[in-house]
C-alpha cells in the first residue's frame, strides 16, 4: 500500500478518464468476487442488495462515507471475471465507473476507470478512490484499514495537476 497518489487522467472523445490500478497476487476470479460479492464488498466499500444483473438497479450502502447512505447503483455491464461497468448518480452529479481485471501467471492488475465530462471535482474525487482501493488492498491482505485524512487534502494538489 501506498500514500503516493497513482491516479492519471487521459482525455477521451467525451471528456476524461481518471484511471487508478492495483495488483494482486491472485487470481482473477478472486479480485471478481472482492468487487462484486456483498460480504466482501461490506470489507472496503460497502455492502449492497438487489437482484444483480446487467440493465438493473441495486443498492450500495457507502458505509465508509459520513452516515452511511444507502445508493442507487445501475449495473451496466457485468462480464465475469474481467469487467463491470456502473453507474450512480447523487449531489455530485453522473459517476460513471468501470473495474476492469487482467490477470497473468497468476497476477490480477485491477483498473478503476471513472469516466468524467470534466476535471471540475478531480482533487476530491482522485483521493478518494486511492483511499478506496487501499481499503480494498487491506481487507484482501488483512492489513490495517488506510485512514482517509492521509489521502485528503494530502493528495489533492496532485489530481489538480492533472487536468
Amino acid at each position: 500500500m501506498t500514500l503516493e497518489p497513482t491516479g492519471r487522467l487521459v482525455p477521451t472523445p467525451t471528456g476524461y478518464d481518471l484511471i487508478l490500478t492495483r495488483t494482486y497476487r491472485a487470481r482473477a476470479d478472486d479480485v471478481w468476487a472482492s468487487v462484486t460479492e456483498s460480504e466482501r464488498t461490506a470489507r472496503w466499500f460497502g455492502p449492497w442488495r438487489g437482484q444483480p444483473a446487467p440493465g438493473r438497479t441495486v443498492e450500495v450502502q457507502l458505509t465508509f462515507e459520513e452516515s452511511a447512505p444507502w445508493c442507487p447503483m445501475r449495473i451496466e455491464a457485468c462480464e465475469p471475471p474481467h469487467r463491470l461497468a456502473v453507474s450512480m448518480e447523487d449531489e455530485a452529479g453522473l459517476w460513471s465507473m468501470e473495474l476492469l481485471l487482467a490477470e497473468t501467471g497468476g497476477t490480477t492488475e485491477l483498473r478503476l476507470v471513472h469516466h468524467l465530462a470534466s476535471t471540475e471535482h478531480l482533487g476530491e474525487t482522485g483521493p478518494g478512490w486511492e483511499y478506496y482501493l487501499d481499503m480494498l488492498t487491506a481487507a484482501r491482505t488483512g492489513e490495517p484499514r488506510p485512514d482517509f485524512e492521509d489521502y485528503y487534502p494530502a493528495q489533492k494538489a496532485y489530481f489538480e495537476s492533472l487536468a
